[in-house]
């Protein structure tokens, strides 16, 4: 599994490679998004972790630029500005999870597996009611409209999907995308779920997500 590491703190970039290729991977580093982006012209990244605050191409940038080059690359983002808005624009631009420095390389870690973890099962396409999953590509078409969709969401739009009409348990989405509860908040998967009916919505979709109070959440079709 191999691993590009962006930060222009070269002391953080140097510990977080140290910390990686003790859990196992090949690791590349770059301090600034032009060198990372010559690096993945010529390797093939499975995962990036990159700084958002970098001099001259931001992370937010890098992010959208890996995410048209690498298709299927898991990208995590690092950064010290906690604000909802800068979540939201790491998550549009393309990142599957965002965590903020200072943080336990443990946690790193934990949310790399969950993203290998998602490479597992992942079929080529899927349909419910009038919208279509492209799978390969993370995007969602309905009546011609297309929208985008980041890792994280892709993933529980198609276990939504691939559990239609049946409630999934808050607990269950968590272990099923994140891995596992003991670093992540619960409440994210109400954060990515709000993320995902706006995207639904932008497309005039003919689903709904419906919440299951006190339990979980399930996709349904519109009738027709």
């Amino acid at each position: 599994m191999h691993v590009l590491v962006v930060d222009d703190e070269t002391e953080m970039a140097a510990l977080l490679a140290r910390g990686l290729a003790g859990e196992g991977y090949q690791v590349d580093v770059a301090t600034d998004g032009i060198r990372a982006i010559t690096l993945a012209g010529d390797q093939r990244y499975d995962l990036a972790v990159l700084d958002v605050m970098m001099p001259g191409m931001s992370g937010f940038e890098l992010c959208r630029r890996l995410r048209d080059q690498v298709p299927g690359i898991g990208i995590i983002l690092l950064t010290a500005r906690d604000a909802v808005d800068d979540r939201v624009r790491g998550l549009d631009a393309g990142a599957d999870d965002y965590l903020t420095k200072p943080f336990a390389f443990a946690e790193l870690a934990a949310r790399l597996r969950a993203l290998r973890r998602r490479e597992a099962h992942v079929p080529t396409a899927l349909e419910i009611g009038g919208l279509a999953i492209d799978l390969s590509g993370q995007r969602m078409t309905a009546g011609g409209r297309e929208a985008r969709l980041s890792r994280t969401e892709f993933d529980l739009l198609r276990l939504l999907a691939t559990h239609r009409d049946q409630v999934l348990p808050r607990a269950e989405i968590l272990e099923t995308i994140w891995g596992s509860g003991s670093f992540i908040d619960p409440n994210i998967v109400d954060q990515y779920v709000s993320y995902l009916r706006k995207k639904l919505d932008s497309i005039s979709a003919p689903v709904r997500i419906i919440t299951a109070r006190g339990v979980g959440f399930r996709l349904t079709a519109e009738p027709a």
